[in-house]
């Protein structure tokens, strides 16, 4: 407990599944958190709850594809509590999903900016502000599809995705002399709305649970703790990784 005493941190996609329970866990260790999504609603339920548990945080809702947006959250932090430290860019969409013959220019070019060019301007803002105080830690959310296992009909998505990594690397590389970490973690199948959307039948579902080690899929609290040891002092000798936990699907196929 308390890894984040004194930190003040960015979550977007905060609004339900994986960035949700981050955000009510760095608050839980002690940081200070600005949430970040689209649905004012859900935002404003998470900073009430967060603060029935004796956190802090404040609601800003917006579009990630903006980069006013990305300025205004690393703001709200400034004003609110002084400063930035953490970062977890996890806002994200499937995108436009079926046979790539099919998908349109716009469809792949919507999910580029949502899941890659947000990510990109998002941390541009949070570096900029991290570099003030001695460094800080960026995470993004990429994913296994299309890193250690390929699914089809979903190459927009696999392709964002990936190009994370590459981000992840390019700014760890830049960014590591002034103390900045940026790493990336890669979920195996997590049990959110974008996974139900994704897999909306029985037998989908099985498959997917069966493509990993442990035969099962992820809770979003799963994947919070490992974004908190990324975020926390803990991995202070830890940049430019991409981080697999994936229950073990990248090591097998039956």
């Amino acid at each position: 407990m308390n890894r984040l005493i004194g930190k003040v941190a960015i979550v977007t996609g905060a609004s339900s599944g994986i960035g949700r329970e981050t955000a009510k866990l760095f608050a839980a260790e002690g940081a200070k958190v600005i949430v970040g999504a689209r649905r004012k609603p859900e935002l404003d339920s998470l900073v009430e709850e967060i603060k029935a548990a004796g956190g802090e945080a404040v609601a800003v809702a917006g579009d990630v594809r903006s980069e006013d947006y990305h300025k205004e959250l690393v703001s709200t932090a400034v004003a609110h509590y002084g400063k930035l430290d953490i970062a977890f860019n996890n806002a994200g969409t499937l995108g436009e999903a079926g046979p790539s013959t099919g998908v349109s220019e716009s469809g792949f070019a919507e999910t580029l900016a949502i899941n890659l060019t947000a990510s990109f301007l998002a941390a541009k803002h949070q570096i900029a502000q991290m570099e003030q105080n001695g460094g800080g830690s960026v995470i993004f959310t990429s994913t296994f599809v299309g890193y250690s296992f390929a699914f089809p009909g979903v190459a927009a998505y696999a392709a964002s995705k990936s190009g994370l990594i590459g981000l992840t690397q390019a700014l760890a590389a830049e960014f590591g002399p002034k103390n900045v970490r940026v790493n990336a973690v890669l979920p195996g199948a997590v049990d959110t709305d974008m996974y139900r959307e994704m897999n909306d039948t029985s037998d989908k579902q099985s498959f997917i649970t069966n493509l990993h080690a442990l035969k099962r899929v992820a809770a979003p609290a799963e994947l919070a703790r490992s974004v908190l040891y990324l975020a926390s002092d803990d991995a202070s000798f830890v940049t430019g990784t991409a981080s697999l936990v994936d229950g073990g699907a990248s090591i097998t196929r039956t």
